[in-house]
C-alpha cells in the first residue's frame, strides 16, 4: 500500500479526506465528481478520490490530478480533483458492473481505510458498491460497515450504523439480514451495545452533549402490550431499563408509526429502530438526497452516502452529488470535532 509522507504537508493544514470510489460502474465516479466541482459552492475540505482515474473520465469531463502522495492533496485541490489511482478494474463501462470492478472497489475501501489508520488522511468516505458483486469475489462482511470495523479490531455489535440528515438521525439495529430473521437477532445485549454506542457518537461526532434517544418497537402499536407479540416487554423495555440505569437519556419502545412525523422528531436526537427498513424507510422518504451514513463507535470518522451505486443511470449524468457531498461535509465537521475534544 502506498503511504503519504505527513511531514510534507502544508504547515497549518489538515490532512485530506479518503474518498472511496465505490463500484466504478456505478454512480460513485460521478458523484465524486460533482461533489469536487461544487467545493466551492458547498465549502467542501479537501479530499482525495481513491479508486481507478478511468472511471471518473468515463463519466467526466472536468480536470484530473494523479497524485502518489496525499501530501499533493492540498496543492491540486483548487483546480483539479485528486485522485490515487488503484488501476484493476479492467474495462469500465458505466452501468454495466462485474467482477474486475468489484475487486476495485474492495481494493480502493482497503487503500482509504488504511490512509487513514495512518494518519495521512483525517476521515473516511465511502463510495457505494455492489454487495452482489463483492459477495462474487469471496467477500464475506454483510457491508462497507462491518469490514471498516473489522480492520480496526471493533466487534460487529459495538460498530452502529446511524442514517443521518437534517432533520433526523436512525440507527438500524438489526441490517442486512432476511425480516424473518430479525426477531432471533434481537437481544437485551445487542440493544444495550447499540443504544451506549449510539449516545457516545452523538457526542463524540455530533457535539450533543446530553443525546436523547428513543427506540422504536418491533410489532404493530410496540406489541400492544403483548398482545401482538413480547419482543417489547420481554427485550426492548429491559435494555432501555439497563440504559436509564447507566444515565442515557432512553426512551421507548415506541409504535414506530408514531415516532417521525415532525413533532415527534423534535423530541429525540436519534431513532433506533429494530431492522433495517423500520430505520432506512423515514430517513429516504424525507432526505433521499441528502442522507448520510456515519458508522458510529469506530476510532475513526467513517461516513458514505445514503444509496446504491444506481447503476441504471450511470453514466448518463443524472447522479444527484447532494448525498455524497453532505457525507464529505459531515465527515469534516466530525473530524475537526473530535480533533478539538482530543487537543
Amino acid at each position: 500500500m502506498r503511504s503519504s509522507n505527513i511531514a510534507n504537508r502544508r504547515p497549518g493544514t489538515a490532512a485530506p479526506i479518503a474518498v472511496s470510489m465505490g463500484d466504478p460502474a456505478g454512480i460513485g465516479p460521478e458523484i465524486i465528481a460533482k461533489a469536487w466541482a461544487a467545493r466551492e459552492t458547498h465549502a467542501l475540505p479537501p479530499f482525495v478520490a481513491v479508486g481507478d482515474a478511468r472511471a471518473i473520465a468515463r463519466v467526466w469531463s472536468g480536470p484530473i490530478a494523479r497524485i502518489g502522495d496525499l501530501a499533493e492533496t492540498h496543492a491540486a485541490f483548487a483546480d483539479a480533483l485528486p485522485v490515487m489511482t488503484v488501476e484493476d478494474a479492467g474495462e469500465i463501462v458505466p452501468g454495466v458492473p462485474d467482477v474486475e470492478g468489484a475487486r476495485c472497489a474492495l481494493h480502493s475501501l482497503e487503500l482509504a481505510v488504511g490512509l487513514v489508520r495512518t494518519g495521512a488522511a483525517r476521515a473516511l468516505v465511502t463510495g457505494p458498491v455492489s454487495k452482489a458483486q463483492l459477495y462474487a469475489i469471496g467477500f464475506s462482511h454483510p457491508g462497507q460497515t462491518e469490514f471498516v470495523a473489522e480492520r480496526y479490531g471493533i466487534a460487529g455489535e459495538n460498530a452502529v450504523m446511524m442514517l443521518a440528515g437534517p432533520t433526523l438521525r436512525v440507527v438500524p439495529i438489526t441490517t442486512h439480514v432476511p425480516l424473518a430473521q430479525v426477531s432471533s437477532l434481537l437481544s437485551v445485549e445487542l440493544i444495550v451495545a447499540k443504544g451506549r454506542a449510539t449516545a457516545r457518537g452523538l457526542t463524540k461526532n455530533f457535539g450533543i452533549e446530553a443525546p436523547r434517544i428513543v427506540f422504536a418497537g418491533l410489532n404493530p402499536h410496540a406489541g400492544e402490550q403483548g398482545a401482538i407479540g413480547r419482543e417489547e416487554i420481554d427485550i426492548l423495555e429491559p435494555a432501555i431499563a439497563i440504559l436509564q440505569a447507566e444515565g442515557i437519556d432512553a426512551a421507548g419502545p415506541f409504535a414506530a408509526d408514531t415516532l417521525f412525523h415532525p413533532r415527534a422528531r423534535a423530541t429525540y436526537d436519534a431513532c433506533l429502530c429494530c431492522y433495517h427498513d423500520q430505520a432506512l424507510v423515514p430517513i429516504k422518504t424525507l432526505h433521499f438526497d441528502e442522507g448520510v451514513n456515519i458508522t458510529l463507535g469506530l476510532p475513526i470518522v467513517r461516513t458514505s452516502p445514503d444509496h446504491g451505486t444506481a447503476f441504471g443511470i450511470a453514466g448518463k449524468d443524472m447522479a444527484e452529488p447532494g448525498a455524497m457531498i453532505a457525507a464529505i461535509v459531515m465527515a469534516g465537521a466530525a473530524a475537526d470535532r473530535r480533533a478539538t475534544i482530543r487537543s
